[in-house]
Order: C-alpha cells, then structure tokens, then sequence
C-alpha cells in the first residue's frame, strides 16, 4: 500500500484514503458551440474518497502531487459554461453536493457529492447548476499544465481545437497513479 492508502488491504493502523471506485465514463462531441473531446471521456469517479478523514482537502492535495497533477486550488465550480483547452483537469469533491451539466446546453447533469472525483477531458464544458453551500472543491492539472478559459466564443475555435487535440494523455491518474482507470479510460 503507498502512503495515501490508495492500494490493497492496510494494517491496523492504515487508513484508506481512496477507495476503489465506481466508474462512469461519458463521451461527449462537438455541439457546435463546444468542442468537448470526441476521443477522450468525461470520468466520474463515484464514492474514491474517504470523507471522514481528517484534513481530506490537503489530503486529496498530497495524492494529486505525489502523481503529477499540479498547481491544485480549492474552490467551487463556475456557475457559467467554460471548458479549458491547454489542459485537462481533476475536480474531487471534498464537501457538499452540486448539480453539473457537462458539454454544454444539450449535454448530461450529473450530481456530484463529497467522495466523488471528476477528470474533464481538454474540451469538455461544464457548469455548476446548483450547489450547497458548504460545496469544497479541488481542481489540479496533469503535470502541473496551465489551463485558459473559454466560453464557447466563436471566435476561440479554431484556436481552442489545435490545442486540445495536442495535448497529451497523462501519464497517471491524479488519485490511483501509474495503474488508474483514467489510463484504461484514455488509452483503450
């Protein structure tokens, strides 16, 4: 088991950090306002956290770090349409519950609670539709990648897509590492 307790079965003194996790994968295509990512999907990693550990956001932090995802912030989520194309991005939710609609107006909702995990694909939009107030969220970025900001402007393709076709798949995944869903996800 590595430090965070994200592997086998721990001694007595071990705590599990991140759990096994139940799988929801999404492709989402271009709706002519958004790219989104035709070849990679949206993942959503449901109940991989532990919520009843002490400090999980600076937990949650360390793990992301220690598999190369960097430049972490703790926040919300945008409540306006916005997708990244420089980057890929993790979202673990560490408290609260919120409401997302991802690729856009005719994209899916999806409620998210604390415990869950989410990998957005460069491309893919997302928006906070509702939240809770004590809603706690961590973002970080493979290999600590900038992100930009864009908002289904017209004018941001075809800009936005040359980016997002040339940014490369993560060598890990940002909770499981080496050996995470996102690689069996984004490599089959």
């Amino acid at each position: 088991m590595d430090k965070h307790g994200t592997g086998g079965v721990g001694g007595a003194a071990s705590v599990e950090i991140v759990y096994a996790p139940n799988v929801e994968a999404f492709i989402l295509t271009n709706d002519g306002v958004f790219p989104n990512n035709p070849k990679l999907p949206l993942l959503i990693y449901k109940k991989a956290l532990n919520t009843e550990i002490q400090d999980l956001v600076s937990q949650v932090q360390a793990i992301f770090a220690d598999h190369h995802w960097g430049d972490s912030w703790i926040d919300s989520i945008h409540s306006f349409h916005h997708y990244h194309s420089t980057s890929h991005e993790v979202l673990a939710i560490c408290g609260g519950q919120a409401r997302v609609l991802f690729g856009g107006e005719h994209g899916i909702e999806h409620t998210v609670s604390a415990g869950d995990a989410i990998i957005i694909p460069a491309g893919v939009a997302h928006k906070n539709l509702d939240s809770e107030r004590d809603l706690v969220v961590v973002g970080a970025y493979p290999r600590g990648r900038k992100c930009d900001m864009c908002y289904g402007k017209h004018e941001e393709r075809p800009t936005s897509d040359k980016n997002i076709v040339s940014i490369p798949i993560p060598e890990s995944d940002p909770l499981y590492g080496a050996e995470g869903p996102l690689l069996e996800h984004w490599r089959a």
